[in-house]
């Protein structure tokens, strides 16, 4: 192209270098490199996999191996609403990431950022090998980066983006879309919520069955103490009516002094 500008005449090449000039700077935007790979719900036997505001990713170990990427270069994780991951548009600058407050507007955040040197292959000894979306419940939904709980059941989709200081050059695939629990029922993360619904109905009730015999156990035990206690009322009373004289409240009466005729003789009374 240079070459080209130099064999043209002076009007022509003043007009092609502001060209040459708006295609260099547009170049970060268009072209990311593709990586070859599609993020994936971590294994079936880790606790917590799915639940009604995360879900756990195993992490992309050794997929960032490109010339183009160095290890200072940050790694996001794209967490996008499934209708709306056609409509991402990657981020040329720090200041235009959008965080998880602008998920209702633009339907899609980034979070998680990481490097290179975090996710390299080969034995990942100590290191933690996956990644839980929507974990921090302490950061900002403002702040950026912040891993704020998912808002909803979903369905979402995920990809990594790399970003350098030219702006994005690299990402993945997106994922398949992962559907979180919703209420109570138990659901396989990543299955459609109408999988819940059929599960909440046909969930058995040996509980039920359970707490009915408890309760008539109970109401059992509670009618022989009632009985237990009346009768032992009933006993106690009868003994004390038996042993003291009661009286009604109007049977109260008034004692008449009189002296008995054997108390006087008729002959003392005459001498006198």
């Amino acid at each position: 192209m240079l070459g080209l500008a130099m064999g043209l005449s002076e009007g022509q090449s003043g007009l092609l270098m502001p060209l040459l000039l708006l295609l260099t700077c547009l170049q970060p935007g268009i072209g990311l490199e593709s990586i070859s790979y599609v993020p994936r719900l971590s294994s079936g036997t880790l606790a917590g996999k799915c639940t009604q505001s995360t879900f756990t990713l195993e992490q992309p170990r050794g997929r960032f191996r490109h010339l183009n990427i160095s290890d200072l270069d940050p790694i996001w994780l794209v967490v996008a609403h499934s209708n709306a991951a056609q409509n991402f548009t990657a981020p040329q600058r720090l200041e235009d990431i959008p965080v998880p407050a602008d998920f209702s507007q633009r339907g899609y955040y980034l979070t998680l950022m990481a490097n290179r040197a975090l996710y390299q292959g080969g034995q990942p000894g100590n290191q933690l090998q996956v990644l839980r979306v929507g974990n921090d419940t302490s950061c900002s939904p403002t702040t950026r980066g912040c891993n704020h709980p998912l808002p909803g059941p979903g369905p979402y989709r995920v990809k990594f983006l790399v970003m350098s200081d030219r702006g994005s050059v690299a990402e993945t695939e997106w994922s398949s879309e992962t559907h979180l629990k919703q209420g109570p029922a138990p659901a396989a993360c990543g299955s459609p919520s109408r999988h819940s619904a059929v599960a909440l109905q046909a969930t058995p009730g040996p509980q039920g069955a359970g707490t009915v015999v408890i309760i008539a156990i109970l109401s059992v035990l509670l009618t022989v103490l009632l009985t237990a206690l009346l009768t032992l009322l009933i006993y106690t009373c009868y003994n004390s009516c038996g042993s003291i004289p009661i009286s009604g409240p109007g049977e109260s009466g008034r004692v008449r002094r009189y002296n008995p005729h054997h108390m006087f003789s008729p002959t003392a009374v005459g001498s006198s």
